[in-house]
């Protein structure tokens, strides 16, 4: 099958829980930011045609990464939700592109992950997830536990997500419009009625979200390449 696959990065986002003046994915990391760091693996796979990457209107950083100038490398403006800026960068792919979605703040992705995920051809995509391991409670009232949830039946959803490009616009298109709450992107695929593929990953492909997240990210950055 011939395809061309497109990474797309949503990165206007503001990270308001890392309680940082910078958006996460500037904050650095053995003197790169995240955002570099996330970016590298994909860069350098040629099996990667384009990155697209979403960043805001009033965005005063990206610009002066050197990365920005890079020839692979397309931006986009945001919109007001990741689902938003993921369908902004998704209008620019055609019928042969497959999207491959990550979060521009999980920069420990491993190529391995990333070579078991693009084997994928499942018109219903895949996304990369690792099993529940830890007791799941469920709450009504955000404070008092009404049950405990069987764990053997639940994955963490990670990122990439990788999806034929069309299948995914439409989806995100259809769940905006009926103000469906997609988190990301296999939760709009499954309201339009595919059934995405559960790949196995690691569970250091992190995300950074809160200020302890930047040492663990940097912990496991300097354990290895993310070539292994």
């Amino acid at each position: 099958m011939t395809r061309n696959i497109v990474a797309i990065i949503p990165a206007s986002g503001v990270g308001s829980r890392m309680q940082s003046q910078l958006p996460k994915q500037y904050l650095k990391i053995q003197a790169k930011t995240i955002l570099e760091h996330t970016l590298s693996l994909f860069i350098d796979d040629a099996r990667i045609s384009k990155i697209i990457i979403a960043i805001s209107e009033n965005d005063r950083y990206y610009s002066i990464l050197p990365l920005s100038k890079h020839p692979k490398i397309k931006t986009v403006f945001g919109g007001e939700t990741r689902a938003h800026s993921v369908l902004n960068s998704l209008t620019h792919l055609t019928e042969q592109d497959w999207a491959l979605v990550h979060d521009a703040a999980r920069p420990c992705l491993k190529r391995s992950d990333l070579d078991k995920l693009l084997q994928i051809t499942d018109p219903n995509g895949a996304i990369l997830a690792t099993p529940a391991v830890d007791t799941i409670k469920r709450t009504a009232d955000g404070c008092h536990i009404v049950h405990t949830e069987d764990r053997a039946t639940l994955w963490h959803a990670l990122t990439p997500q990788f999806f034929p490009a069309i299948p995914l616009k439409n989806a995100i298109q259809q769940g905006l419009a009926q103000g469906l709450a997609i988190t990301d992107e296999a939760s709009a695929m499954e309201f339009a009625g595919f059934h995405p593929k559960l790949v196995p990953g690691r569970s250091d492909n992190i995300k950074v979200t809160r200020p302890e997240d930047l040492a663990l990210a940097e912990f496991y950055l300097t354990q290895g390449t993310q070539n292994d």
